[in-house]
């Protein structure tokens, strides 16, 4: 039973937020052992029309010897000498993070592992499918028809829903009567994780015990109440709908060197500083008293002016961009300018390029 003190004392946390924005814990966190899980194998397509790996082959050959010998019709090396219409290929499935059940049906990935020119028109033969635990055996059994999904590249193809399930796949959550909660990176940090913890003990814990606490930037770490631990469902959810005030985020700059994406985040400064690139001019058009488009009064200048006074002596990287961006400067140039900014000591924020 939640007392009424530990509900007040949620509200007044949540209140600290002059406003008033909150986030659910389930919004940028995970428990512990929610994720996704791979299953693999090696299989043969048949059915090729002509652009398998060829009788030579004999990672390809071996198999299909093999597979024919286990359905009692023998065969040789020798005899499948001219074969053309099988490839070997690795498989791979993915298990969904909140796992699968006996019977579920999953896409299965197939890619060639020798000289077949393409996979197109081929079915996969029955094929077993084993998982990351050692010595797990068989956890699933794939097979079907093979589709191209991107033509340029023919040797890699999807049997949709060809992966069955053999046997259940459940996540593991509680343990020893303790779950963990997984920050998101974007949301990981000690102050974060510590209110959460905060929000959790206020919320769920009993005659002011600690029921959560923050073990680094990205974990925190619960007990279940003991009356709960048989059927923890309704604690674990009441724990997820929790909110957190949102606070602010830390002054971070993303780039992305391929994609000319820079993303700015946080309250980001720069000192004061002179920044000359390529040339650079301000131009701005001011129309005269009667405005008459044909005949605009054109001003050009060198230098941007930006507030140092409000931000305590330092500009804003946002004010920045934004006056880069009325230039019309290329976005390879702000990023070329930005990192710049960082490797003087001038950008007062975290840099990460991708």
């Amino acid at each position: 039973m939640r007392k009424t003190l530990a509900l007040v004392s949620v509200l007044c946390v949540l209140a600290m937020s002059s406003a008033a924005r909150a986030v659910k814990i389930a919004d940028i966190t995970h428990i512990d052992g929610q994720r996704s899980n791979i299953l693999t194998g090696l299989g043969l397509i048949y059915g090729l029309k002509g652009s398998g790996d060829g009788g030579d082959f004999m990672p390809a050959v071996k198999p299909l010897v093999t597979m024919l010998n286990k359905f009692n019709d023998p065969a040789t090396v020798a005899e499948l000498s001219k074969v053309q219409n099988v490839a070997v290929v690795s498989l791979i499935a993915t298990v969904p993070k909140n796992g699968v059940r006996k019977g579920d049906k999953l896409d299965v990935y197939v890619m060639s592992l020798g000289d077949a020119t393409t996979l197109r028109g081929g079915r996969l033969f029955v094929t077993p499918m084993q998982g990351s635990i050692p010595n797990g055996g068989m956890f699933a059994l794939s097979a079907g028809a093979v589709s191209i999904e991107d033509p340029s590249t023919p040797t890699v193809g999807v049997v949709k829903e060809g992966c069955v399930m053999e046997v259940d796949m459940q996540q593991s959550y509680v343990d020893n009567g303790k779950f963990k909660l997984v920050l998101e990176d974007p949301a990981a940090s000690w102050t974060t994780s510590s209110l959460i913890a905060r929000t959790i003990n206020g919320a769920e814990s009993e005659n002011g015990e600690t029921i959560a606490y923050a073990v680094d930037p990205k974990e925190v770490d619960v007990n279940v109440p003991p009356p709960e631990r048989d059927r923890p469902d309704g604690f674990i959810s009441r724990i997820e709908q929790l909110s957190v005030p949102m606070i602010p985020s830390e002054a971070r700059v993303q780039i992305n060197e391929r994609t000319g994406t820079l993303i700015v985040t946080g309250d980001v400064e720069i000192s004061p500083v002179v920044i000359s690139h390529k040339g650079l001019t301000i131009t701005t058009v001011a129309p005269p008293p009667v405005p008459t488009p044909a005949n605009p009064v054109v001003k050009n200048r060198d230098v941007v002016a930006l507030d140092t006074v409000s931000g305590g002596g330092n500009a804003k990287l946002q004010d920045l961009v934004n006056a880069l961006e009325e230039l019309k400067v290329p976005v390879e140039d702000r990023i070329t300018i930005v990192k710049e900014l960082y490797k003087t000591g001038k950008l007062h924020a975290k840099l990460i390029v991708e």
